[in-house]
């Protein structure tokens, strides 16, 4: 009896990003920072952010067509629509997914949305290869998309001049090569950590109702909140621990590794784990001073810009890297 082999490859890139850059002069002019403070304590030189009429949807819409229209894929061979992002058009239901399903009109597709911050596209492209390998899909749409906009307090320097707004997707196929595709994941987290990266109010735990909005004492509480120290000291550890397990379990060194995607919070973070791991920073690759830290949509856009930039050769040894808010971690090791 012939086992018929269900390997998930990606097939399509896209990204989408809103049509206001901001760069770090620009944003001197909202808050007390500076280009030199900004490029030297994170490496962002720029970041795009939702006008009137972008939201989460309307960029993971654009980002799904264009991922859709590069794999070559029929609409109506898609399966499952899954999208990670923590800021989606509405706070409980619909989910974005279905909003994109609607708009590019894929009937037969199911959609839902994944709640896991930063490491959300680690999640939702190791579920994209369960549904694959499991036969359940043979074409899944996975997205990343957010507005951090929405929740960033614009008079604390320390974290407004971090973020910004865009979505990646890609097409995740079935495949039966066997030397190639998303060969496996490693997903973990530190709930413990739970209050290190938060938004406190806007949840069934402190909902927004008239009567907490008249007596709202700290109005900093409807936006991200960090300590950048204990955020900082937990990403360099579970970069380090993810890229030596998937190595690991890959069966392979790492030289011969041909990239690393982090996702793309500071540069800071992404230089300390090259030390640590003794990988030198030209396998990261690294776009943040364009885009900033876009949540969940980090990895997909480095992916499509590696993509657009003719960097992703065939059979090349790739490892992305998500950690973020819950506290949440993973990676995903595949073979381009």
């Amino acid at each position: 009896m012939t086992t018929t082999i269900r390997n998930g490859i990606i097939t399509g890139l896209g990204k989408s990003l809103p049509h206001r850059k901001v760069s770090n002069d620009d944003l001197s002019n909202w808050v007390d920072t500076s280009d030199e403070w900004i490029r030297s304590h994170t490496g962002i030189e720029s970041r795009y952010l939702a006008s009137e009429g972008e939201s989460c949807s309307t960029l993971g819409i654009e980002a799904a067509r264009l991922a859709l229209l590069s794999s070559g894929v029929s609409k109506d061979d898609i399966g499952m629509i899954i999208v990670a992002t923590s800021t989606p058009d509405y706070k409980a239901f619909p989910s974005t997914a279905c909003l994109i399903q609607d708009a590019l009109d894929i009937p037969r597709a199911g959609a839902f949305d994944l709640a896991a911050a930063c490491s959300g596209f680690s999640y939702a492209l190791e579920t994209a290869r369960s549904f694959i390998y499991a036969g359940t899909c043979d074409h899944v749409i996975v997205v990343g998309a957010e507005v951090l906009s929405s929740v960033v307090n614009w008079k604390d320097r320390n974290t407004c001049v971090l973020f910004g707004d865009g979505a990646g997707a890609v097409v995740v196929s079935v495949s039966d090569e066997e030397d190639r595709g998303i060969k496996f994941s490693s997903l973990r987290s530190e709930g413990s950590g739970w209050d290190a990266l938060i938004v406190k109010t806007g949840g069934s735990k402190n909902p927004l109702t008239p009567e907490i909005m008249a007596d709202l004492k700290n109005p900093q509480d409807l936006y991200i909140a960090m300590d950048g120290r204990r955020v900082y000291e937990f990403a360099v550890r579970v970069i380090c621990q993810t890229i030596l397990e998937l190595l690991e379990r890959a069966g392979i060194d790492k030289n011969e590794l041909d990239w690393i995607v982090p996702h793309q919070a500071n540069l800071r973070i992404i230089q300390a784990a090259s030390k640590r791991l003794k990988i030198p920073m030209d396998k990261f690759f690294v776009n943040l001073q364009n885009y900033g830290n876009t949540s969940a949509a980090t990895v997909p856009i480095a992916l499509s810009d590696m993509d657009d930039q003719g960097l992703l050769k065939k059979n090349h040894k790739v490892i992305s890297v998500g950690f973020g808010a819950g506290l949440s971690y993973g990676g995903n090791y595949f073979v381009w």
